[in-house]
């Protein structure tokens, strides 16, 4: 990377906290025309994570789109995260993603070497996800960022969504929460290197690990955490649904150190901005301190899997998940839907 340029300083957002806000969304995709076409599963009606659509009574193709600004200084790391966020979607759908293509914006104050190294990391998550990078598009910006267009394959009959959430079902997150704040905090020198360093590794971790164990259980509803935070994403299930989820907020995992830094003050935007989307699905049942509910509506990039899963199956799964070193934990389960979409326990 350039010795003059830190990638960060050159964006006014960082990675999944640059979202426009769910409830913003909804607002711009009101009446827009849409075609209708039988063969398409999945659309933008339910807030899913990609779109699905059957080509045969085999396959079908799942499209995803997710591009960002840097959350971290080094750019070829930045390319892992970034690619490892847009592949996600895909694998919260059940899917494999299979081709890709590069979506860019460069600054001028970047070196080539920089933009070279971006793409570095991008392309080395693909070849690890079994995916192809075919091409892409990169245009001039103030402001740098990269992502990745993807699309994937799935059997029609084995497609998950974010609106398929049973009663009874146990609900379990495959990666701590956490993230946004501490990376805001990292701005100000705040966090120190080796939590540093391990949240970069869990931001590029690739959720198909995740994936490949979830698919071989009874698992109705999925959707990966990522910048509408835990209660966002939680809440789309939950409505999807027509359900209501109940979520235990001493088996949430999260980065111990994110309270602290939320106590201080280090909440990023976009957290406000899924609390005013969310807050009044949800009720707390006991006094809950605010850095906690923080964490609750804290962005997360590259987050992990929110996984609705057959109560008979979820302590399977749970073990499965664990022996692949993934770091999940059962956080609550679905009920029948009640006044709120979402009860914190």
């Amino acid at each position: 990377m350039s010795e003059d340029i830190k990638l960060t300083k050159l964006a006014s957002c960082a990675g999944c906290g640059a979202k426009v806000g769910a409830g913003t969304l909804v607002k711009l995709l009101q009446d827009l025309p849409v075609l209708q076409d039988e063969r398409l599963i999945v659309g933008y009606d339910k807030s899913d994570d990609a779109s699905v659509y059957q080509l045969d009574e085999n396959t079908a193709i799942v499209q995803t789109l997710d591009f960002f600004p840097p959350i971290v200084d080094d750019p070829r790391l930045f390319g892992q995260i970034a690619a490892c966020n847009a592949f996600s979607d895909v694998y919260a759908m059940g899917g494999e993603p299979k081709l890709a293509l590069n979506i860019m914006t460069v600054s001028k104050e970047m070196s080539q070497d920089d933009v070279h190294e971006i793409l570095r990391g991008g392309y080395e998550k693909a070849a690890e996800a079994g995916a192809i990078i075919a091409g892409g598009h990169t245009i001039e910006d103030v402001e740098p960022k990269y992502g990745l267009s993807v699309t994937g394959f799935v059997h029609p009959k084995r497609v998950l969504t974010n609106a398929g959430a049973r009663a009874g079902d146990r609900l379990i997150l495959t990666k701590p929460l956490g993230v946004g704040i501490l990376t805001t905090a990292a701005k100000a020198d705040l966090v120190d290197q080796e939590l540093l360093e391990k949240l970069y590794r869990q931001m590029a971790t690739l959720n198909r690990v995740a994936r490949d164990c979830m698919v071989q259980f009874e698992v109705h509803s999925c959707t990966d955490v990522t910048g509408f935070g835990l209660l966002g994403h939680g809440y789309e299930m939950a409505a999807g649904s027509e359900k209501t989820i109940h979520i235990r907020m001493d088996s949430i995992p999260y980065h111990k150190e994110a309270y602290e830094m939320a106590d201080m003050g280090f909440v990023p935007a976009g957290a406000y901005r899924n609390r005013t989307y969310a807050e009044a699905h949800v009720r707390f049942e006991k006094e809950t301190p605010l850095p906690l509910q923080d964490i609750l509506f804290d962005p997360q990039t590259s987050g992990g899997l929110l996984i609705a899963v057959a109560q008979s199956d979820a302590e399977a799964l749970l073990e499965m998940l664990l022996e692949k070193s993934v770091e999940a934990a059962i956080i609550g389960y679905v009920a029948e839907e009640e006044d709120v979409a979402i009860v914190i326990e």
